[in-house]
């Protein structure tokens, strides 16, 4: 392969590994959330008003990754399972706040731990600088997509714009 072709397809040879490396840390976070019987939406929810506190449901939502529906499916079968409640905000009546229960605080902070443990030992084929430096990296990454998508769809590349709308038909 001519040198100029390997440079050029280095983007979509770091997306391959990058979705190859988040499955194989996902799988041991899987693994180690199902055994304490909750998918990883539950946990994700537990976890983040675990560290995060009394949040609307829109941000929990946005914190986690999924859809609203989503969202919703899983804070109703936390709120039967009396882990999560939800609250009216007192400065808007529109916002919907969620909230540990004691139970899912006692809950959490019992199954966290681990949980951090074994994400630990997943990335701990890297050494500690090692670490720090794919935080560094990855986020920078992240950022510049994010910043790609918020783009008015003028400016983005000419690619990027026929891909998009081959995609929406």
């Amino acid at each position: 392969m001519p040198q100029q072709s390997q440079r050029a397809d280095t983007p979509l040879k770091l997306w391959v590994i990058l979705a190859r490396a988040f499955d194989a840390v996902e799988q041991h976070a899987r693994a180690s959330i199902a055994r304490f019987g909750l998918g990883t939406t539950e946990f994700g929810v537990l976890e983040v008003l675990y560290h995060k506190g009394r949040l609307p449901v829109c941000e929990v939502q946005r914190r986690i990754l999924v859809e609203s529906s989503s969202t919703t499916y899983v804070v109703d079968k936390l709120v039967r399972r009396g882990l999560v409640r939800r609250q009216p905000s007192d400065r808007d009546r529109r916002v919907v706040l969620l909230a540990l229960t004691p139970g899912g605080r006692r809950l959490i902070a019992r199954i966290f731990p681990p949980h951090a443990s074994a994400i630990r030992r997943a990335v701990g084929s890297l050494p500690a600088r090692q670490q720090a430096e794919a935080v560094r990296l990855l986020r920078a990454l992240g950022k510049g997509a994010a910043a790609l998508q918020a783009r008015p769809s003028g400016t983005s590349h000419p690619t990027r714009r026929r891909a998009r709308s081959a995609s929406s038909r």
